[in-house]
Parts: structure tokens; C-alpha cells; sequence
């Protein structure tokens, strides 16, 4: 037997172990029954393996129009008031600012922000809304993700729905 802190170099050491045996596969097949385990493993439902599991899970989009509001709205740096209430964007933050025209429909449960609002709470649409002259809203997802923490702070959480006493001063 070796001394400690000397390792038998021999097959079958605990470095490489039942290495003259085929490792731990050989092992395992000297004492259990290999096919056999093969054959009574379950191995779950059928699958077509013609489809891949994403496929499988995916929602068809083929039907589904791209959401944002691209064709009712406008550039902020063409309006004049908006250049004075967001002083502390300049003209290409603001040409990034996509501001919806009047008329336009809000999205259910998409996520607004009003810049005629002095305290630029955002909130989360109710079915049925739409852009008028008296507000100027901005889509979240039209928006990128530091120009809407500029105009609204970060974190600040949407109201469910849009308040009644908004300020609305154009």
C-alpha cells in the first residue's frame, strides 16, 4: 500500500477511476444491465422530430400588424412650444421625440406620457382614447429608453389609467 501523499499510478487509481475497465461507463455496464435499462427507460411523449420545439410554442405573428404610432405622429422639433417646455433637450433629442397628431388612437395598455402635463406623469391607455389637439402624448415604445427617462425620470411607474386633472396648458 502507498504512503500518504503518494498515489498508485496503477489502473483503476482514484485519479482515473475503473480506467482498466473501460471508465465509469464500463463500470456501470459490468453491473447493470445496460440494454435492458435502454429499453424499459421512459422516454416521454412521441415527437414529431420534423418540427422544432420552437415552432411548437411560437405564436404565429404572420397576421399581427407592427404596433407604434409611425404614421400619426410628428416630430417634436416642429413645434415651437415644445422647444421651450423641454429646454433641456436639444434639437436632435427632440427630433427623436415622436409626438402623436390629433386623432390619433392610443393603444390599450400602452404606456403615454403627456407633455402639456407640468408633472409628466405616465400612464397606461384605456380602450377608446385618442390624441386630440388639447395634448401632446408620446408613445413608450416609440420612444428610446433614455430620452423617456429624461422627460418622465426613471422608474416612475404609469397610472393605470389617465387622470381627469391633468394640466392641460398648450
Amino acid at each position: 500500500m502507498p504512503r500518504r501523499g503518494q498515489h498508485d499510478q496503477s489502473p483503476g487509481d482514484g485519479r482515473n477511476p475503473f480506467s482498466d475497465q473501460g471508465g465509469p461507463a464500463g463500470r456501470h455496464a459490468e453491473t447493470h444491465d445496460v440494454r435492458r435499462e435502454e429499453l424499459t427507460n421512459p422516454t416521454g411523449p412521441e415527437l414529431d422530430r420534423g418540427q422544432e420545439f420552437a415552432a411548437d410554442i411560437a405564436p404565429d405573428t404572420s397576421a399581427v400588424e407592427p404596433g407604434g404610432h409611425a404614421e400619426e405622429s410628428r416630430s417634436a422639433v416642429d413645434d415651437k412650444v415644445l422647444h421651450e417646455r423641454l429646454s433641456m433637450l436639444d434639437d436632435a433629442e427632440l427630433a427623436r421625440l415622436s409626438v402623436l397628431e390629433p386623432g390619433a388612437r392610443l393603444e390599450q395598455g400602452g404606456t403615454y406620457v403627456d407633455l402639456n402635463d407640468s408633472s409628466r406623469q405616465p400612464f397606461k391607455a384605456i380602450g377608446g382614447q385618442e390624441a386630440d389637439a388639447k395634448h401632446r402624448y408620446v408613445a413608450k415604445r416609440d420612444t428610446d429608453h433614455e430620452l423617456w427617462n429624461e422627460l418622465v425620470g426613471p422608474d416612475r411607474e404609469p397610472l393605470i389609467e389617465r387622470p381627469s386633472t391633468a394640466n392641460s396648458s398648450t
